[in-house]
């Protein structure tokens, strides 16, 4: 998830470009970069770190000209390094991209033996190779371009310069977003409407497999099959602070929204639908077939991921998993070994109390391994010799309640879940492939339940003045429980408890009355049975039941007060779906009782102190 500026008009670009990378530095902020055209010369400017950087640079070596592509990054491919910025350059070509090049392994090394020499670590810099590479065999613009995108498979939202023609910017999109803005005598290309908000209300929404070129005063697309369109003209009417929240009152509601790209992403080029196989090179692999155990560290959000995970690991693996506070692992002079594996869990990367829970084990001789969404962070960067880190690709998360984190590291545990299966034969092809399977699915059925959003909102509305809550589950659906009433704390300040729910009798039945909402998740499978059995414990003692299920389950529907449904997928991933509608119920309370969702009070989003 990163950022692209594409301007072509009589203004001079360096000032729109910078000035859109700014609107989206919330998509990425590892580094920036623009570059222009001048008379046939390729000018290019590139910063580490946030944009302010790259301001500085320009300040003292601008970058003039009326033609230009500028980038803000959040790393993939390759560390937050001034080499891996974008633009790349290549034979006169210069790109920036979005997305991610599946096979770019494979054509890097292809483009080796042609004689092709690289100067970074990224999958971006293999499309301006490509490019140039046909330009130079004389292909003009628009085959070259065709060729390239043939070539290469991902996701992508890509803007190119070609030196030897200005008058015009290449672009193509597949699975990430790309918009034309239009102006008059001048047109924008961008990852997001914010970025040129202030020069046009006139977007161009480009398809999947769109392709062609902005010009002055005109604009070319293609689609899929190479065919010349037209694509409608709509006007935004967004201010520019709506606008950088895609037309959402909150990030946090933003985020939420993101997640069926943010778990596509997880998956893309990890997983073949149909097949058996996993590809988590950014791990190493041969660490899963020697060790006896695993010991999940995590603080927070991600320690509910990590017991999550402990359920689909030790069924699929057959190991057992063990999850720890980090804050407390630390402090207890923890028993490990070689044949113990120590997995760390972070969205920052940087969480004090997760890395020297790394540390300790570092020092006891165990092996080490993360799941984390920043490249190249702390934590990453220790894990590095040893394990590797399997990152979620979530993109940058604004709001300090973390959602699209969350769920991309369920499933980035479901992913390492199969591959641990399949690396020591503890399952059937038949279970990892259903397994495989139901991941394929997950970004489709949790648009289905987005669309839920006005159902959930009004159960929210019933429940905005409640003082407490308790949330049950059982099995999987306990750390979902934990999580669910973790996020309605953080945001809305109401006090929330979540429970095992076969531990209700063991105290909180005592809280029951009917003043105190029961928020139950309860799915088909094992203990659901059980779980019923609470929810009619809680209903005879006048407790008010918010029912978390499949939409057909009657008997649930005559338990609640009301429903929140979840529908599809197998068990090993429905946690993932029953934390969408516990998410908008938090963020709709939050909203309805004004308080401050995207940074609520006294929390942060990253805790790198003790």
């Amino acid at each position: 998830m990163c950022g692209i500026v594409g301007y072509i008009g009589d203004k001079i670009a360096e000032d729109i470009l910078v000035e859109g990378l700014s609107k989206l530095e919330y998509r990425g902020y590892d580094s920036a970069g623009i570059a222009t055209i001048v008379e046939g010369d390729t000018i290019r400017r590139r910063q580490v770190g946030k944009l302010i950087q790259l301001r500085n640079e320009l300040a003292n070596s601008p970058c003039p000209g009326t033609i230009g592509i500028g980038h803000t990054r959040w790393a993939t491919h390759g560390a937050p390094t001034q080499d891996n910025a974008h633009p790349h350059h290549h034979a006169g070509i210069t790109v920036v991209h979005n997305g991610i090049i599946e096979n770019h392994h494979s054509l890097r090394e292809e483009l080796r033996e042609k004689g092709h020499t690289f100067s970074s670590e990224t999958d971006t810099e293999i499309i301006a190779h490509l490019i140039g590479r046909y330009r130079g065999e004389g292909q003009d613009m628009l085959t070259a371009l065709r060729t390239t995108l043939g070539r290469v498979e991902g996701a992508y939202a890509i803007a190119v310069l070609d030196q030897l023609d200005d008058s015009r910017i290449a672009f193509a999109r597949k699975a990430s977003p790309l918009i034309v803005g239009i102006g008059q005598s001048e047109n924008f290309l961008a990852s997001d409407i914010p970025a040129v908000l202030s020069h046009t209300r006139s977007f161009v929404f480009l398809e999947d497999g769109d392709h062609g070129f902005i010009h002055h005063g005109k604009v070319e697309i293609y689609d899929e099959h190479e065919n010349a369109v037209e694509r409608p003209i709509k006007t935004v009417d967004w201010s520019p602070v709506m606008a950088e929240k895609g037309g959402h009152k909150h990030f946090m509601h933003k985020e939420i929204y993101e997640q069926p790209r943010a778990i596509a992403d997880t998956l893309r080029g990890r997983i073949q639908p149909g097949t058996l196989e996993t590809t988590l090179s950014e791990i190493n692999t041969e660490i899963l077939n020697s060790i006896e155990r695993i010991i999940v560290v995590a603080c927070g959000t991600s320690y509910h991921a990590g017991m999550t995970g402990r359920y689909v690991i030790e069924k699929m693996a057959r190991l057992p998993v063990q999850v720890e506070l980090a804050s407390e692992f630390r402090y207890r002079d923890p028993i490990l070994n070689d044949k113990t594996l120590v997995l760390a869990i972070s969205q920052s990367g940087e969480t004090a109390d997760t890395l020297a829970a790394l540390k300790e084990a570092i020092e006891k001789g165990a092996p080490i391994m993360a799941i984390s969404n920043v490249i190249d962070s702390a934590i990453p960067r220790l894990c590095e010799p040893s394990g590797g880190t399997l990152y979620t690709r979530a993109g940058p998360e604004i709001g300090v309640a973390s959602t699209k984190a969350f769920t991309t590291q369920l499933v980035a545990l479901n992913l390492l879940a199969i591959e641990l299966a399949s690396v020591r034969k503890t399952c059937s092809d038949k279970t990892i492939e259903t397994a495989i399977d139901a991941l394929t699915r997950l970004p489709r059925e949790i648009e289905n339940l987005l669309d839920l959003e006005d159902d959930i909102k009004a159960v929210a509305r019933e429940y905005v003045k409640a003082d407490n809550m308790l949330y049950l589950g059982r099995g999987s659906m306990f750390p979902i429980a934990l999580e669910g009433a973790l996020k309605l704390k953080e945001i809305s300040y109401i006090h929330a408890e979540g429970y095992a729910a076969g531990e209700m009798k063991h105290g909180p039945i005592a809280l029951i009355d009917e003043n105190m909402p029961v928020v139950v998740i309860a799915t088909p499978g094992l203990g659901y049975e059980k779980v019923v059995a609470n929810l009619e414990e809680v209903k005879a003692r006048g407790g008010k039941i918010i029912g978390v299920g499949h939409e057909s389950d009657a008997h649930l529907k005559s338990l609640s007060e009301q429903m929140m449904p979840i529908n599809g997928s197998e068990d090993s991933v429905s946690t993932v779906l029953a934390s969408v509608p516990l998410q908008l119920f938090s963020y709709h309370i939050a909203d309805l009782r004004g308080t401050d969702v995207d940074q609520p009070r006294n929390l942060a989003k990253s805790v790198t102190v003790e």
